[in-house]
């Protein structure tokens, strides 16, 4: 049974990842990204690391999607503006 859960969880793992690779987007490559945290976090799970996947939880799937966003967000609000000053 470990077996299986350890195999479904570096599936996803590997799925999520590729996916995050092959999306162009900004916006939904932060929204794969976050998946891919809590995909981490399972697998982290899986192999008995509770500390390391809270970690994970936190910072992979919230955090770093988060300020990838408003990262976005305030890029394509300066260029707006550049374009309007023109």
């Amino acid at each position: 049974m470990a077996d299986a859960l350890l195999l479904i969880s570096l599936c996803a793992v590997a799925a999520t990842a590729t996916a995050a690779v092959l999306v162009r987007d900004p916006v939904r490559q932060a929204l794969v990204l976050s998946v891919l945290g809590l995909a981490l976090a399972v697998l982290f799970t899986v192999l008995q690391a509770p500390d390391v996947a809270l970690s994970q939880l936190a910072v992979g799937s919230a955090l770093t999607p988060l300020l990838i966003l408003l990262s976005v967000r305030k890029a394509r609000r300066r260029g707006r503006r550049e374009e309007d000053g023109r």
